[in-house]
């Protein structure tokens, strides 16, 4: 008996210890410089007209006081639209310069910013869209107050951006289209996956849960961009690649029957996970130019 005993009790503190590390390591944000993003973004595509731009960096505070780093990149044409751009997991406002040339073509003035613990920000921790979406619904409010001429103001997110612009739509922002490339519906199921990788048990993320509800005050099922979507009538373009191994398909498609707005989904063959605008630029912008002309914000 005293065998099976100390067995048990092993086995109970090495689930705890790894579900402690697993709390641990799925909070914190390892940090992308501005520098390093740059290279990874230039090694990949031209952004040398980036450099040429008309550009003001500012900071926003969020509900909270916590200061948001953000950058307006201003369209050489005159004009009252404005995007904002979420960038994903551990990157910075440079990684959304990739989006932005797409929509400065369009007549937009474009919005960079930092998301809570990324970049040019404070560090702290990853809530997977709960804080971060009440940071954007600050960076709405402010842009619509900083720039009075806005007639038109949309979101473009991508990866956890993305969720972000999904999970603000529950506080009824005043925007009028939302863009979300490779967004994750729930977080417990990507975290499963990548456990999955690893021939760990995806029993551990319940027992993580409680542990990050303990030290950071938030269950992983508190993180469902989903469940913004039951009565939300802005309209959505949904972007995913179909090779995503990080974050499935299968969010975008379920989130786009969930919407109670109008929707449309674009997949891109062989695109991995936050690579669908690389794989295939063309199509992309053709994508997102077609549907801001569907829903009449272009001509």
């Amino acid at each position: 008996m005293h065998i099976v005993f100390i067995a048990i009790l092993v086995l109970i503190i090495l689930l705890a210890g790894l579900s402690f590390a697993l709390s641990s390591f799925s909070m914190r944000i390892p940090r992308l410089s501005v520098e390093e993003v740059r290279k990874w973004l230039e090694d990949r595509i031209d952004i040398s007209w980036y450099d040429k731009t008309n550009r003001e960096d500012y900071t926003v505070k969020s509900n909270d006081g916590y200061d948001l780093h953000a950058q307006l990149i201003r369209n050489s044409l005159l004009t009252d639209k404005y995007v904002i751009i979420s960038h994903g997991y551990t990157d910075n406002f440079m990684g959304s310069v990739k989006y932005a040339k797409i929509y400065l073509g369009l007549g937009f003035n474009v919005i960079l910013y930092d998301l809570r613990g990324h970049g040019l920000n404070e560090p702290t921790y990853c809530t997977y869209s709960i804080r971060e979406s009440r940071d954007l619904k600050e960076m709405i409010k402010d842009s619509r107050a900083r720039y009075p001429e806005c007639r038109v103001l949309g979101i473009h997110g991508e990866s956890l951006g993305a969720a972000t612009s999904i999970a603000v739509l529950k506080y009824k922002p005043d925007i009028d289209f939302v863009v979300s490339d490779c967004a994750f519906g729930e977080i417990t199921p990507v975290m499963k996956g990548i456990l999955g990788r690893f021939h760990l048990p995806g029993r551990l993320v319940s027992v993580a849960s409680q542990f990050t509800k303990l030290r950071y005050g938030y269950f992983y099922r508190d993180m469902r961009p989903e469940d913004s979507l039951a009565d939300n009538e802005i309209p959505i373009l949904f972007i995913h690649g179909e090779a995503d191994d990080l974050i499935a398909p299968s969010h975008s498609e379920k989130m786009k029957e969930m919407t109670k707005g109008y929707s449309e989904i674009f997949t891109v063959p062989g695109a991995g996970h936050a690579e669908s605008v690389l794989t295939a630029p063309a199509e992309y912008e053709k994508r997102v130019e077609g549907f801001l002309c569907g829903i009449g914000i272009i001509r």
